[in-house]
């Protein structure tokens, strides 16, 4: 195996990935995996990346990915501009993403409970899946309030500032939660003692009154509150977070107001979930 496949497979554990050690799996099969990392690097704020920019933010070597975007460019999930000499994804990548978000039949049925609180908050509402550190908008509602958060389908916020992040860590079962906390510990280590002090806060205010808060915490001028939805059937689990400015959320509106409203809002979804 090449220094660049171990980087990037260490740094996929160190991310939170799958448990385990895949390159002692003999049915693992490592090129595909650097493929699909490849596919990864592309983001809403990445759309466009050359050969170098995808090897800088893969740890893989810039040969090896010459062939991989290649290759993909051959199978149509790239498409590459001459003009810009840089690759985005192609149809075919972006249609698995849209066949994984269709069959989420959870989308469908919170949606109109989401833009109904979207509407009444002023604010915006969103349903994310763990990736990782990160958790990714499979769904997302705003107002038409003049002033809101410019997020959309497919963004990415992190695991451990968030109030959609903490209220998916408080309800992990323990030994996965310090899993994923001794890797934001190790990515984050001078901030460490910070995060880990929110992230007891939202276990805390979880435990007592059902969601979370992230209190000018990712970013200074947000606020927002999370709910996590833990799904029967064993999947996943997957959180739901309201927010806005600070000005429109303050933190009283959120704990007297918003946060029970949201935990109202996934306990129908989850009879309705249980319907199906």
């Amino acid at each position: 195996m090449t220094s660049g496949g171990t980087e990037w497979l260490a740094r996929a554990r160190e991310e939170g990935g799958p448990a385990g050690n895949p390159t002692r799996d003999r049915q693992f099969v490592e090129s595909l995996a650097r493929g699909l990392e490849v596919l990864r690097a592309f983001a809403p704020n990445h759309a466009l990346l050359g050969n170098q920019e995808i090897a800088r933010a893969t740890g893989l070597p810039k040969p090896t990915v010459s062939r991989l975007t290649y290759t993909l460019t051959k199978l149509g999930y790239l498409t590459y501009s001459d003009r810009l000499g840089k690759y985005q994804l192609g149809a075919p990548a972006l249609s698995l993403g849209y066949a994984v978000l269709s069959n989420m039949g959870i989308r469908q049925l919170a949606r109109p409970y989401m833009q109904e609180l979207a509407d009444y908050s002023g604010a915006s509402v969103a349903l994310g899946s763990r990736d990782r550190l990160s958790l990714i908008y499979i769904e997302y509602c705003r107002s038409n309030a003049t002033v809101t958060l410019r997020l959309d389908l497919g963004s990415r916020v992190p695991i451990a500032t968030t109030s959609m992040g903490r209220a998916l860590l408080a309800a992990l079962p323990e030994s996965e939660r310090v899993h994923l906390m001794d890797f934001i510990a190790k990515r984050e280590p001078e901030r460490w003692p910070q995060i880990r002090a929110g992230i007891e806060r939202g276990l805390e205010d979880y435990a007592s009154r059902g969601f979370t808060l992230s209190i000018g915490e990712w970013k200074a001028d947000v606020n927002a509150v999370g709910v996590p939805l833990i799904p029967a059937d064993g999947s996943p689990i997957i959180a739901f977070n309201c927010g806005a400015p600070s000005f429109q959320l303050p933190r009283e509106r959120l704990e007297n107001d918003i946060g029970p409203r949201l935990v109202n809002l996934v306990r129908g979804v989850e009879v309705l979930l249980g319907h199906q």
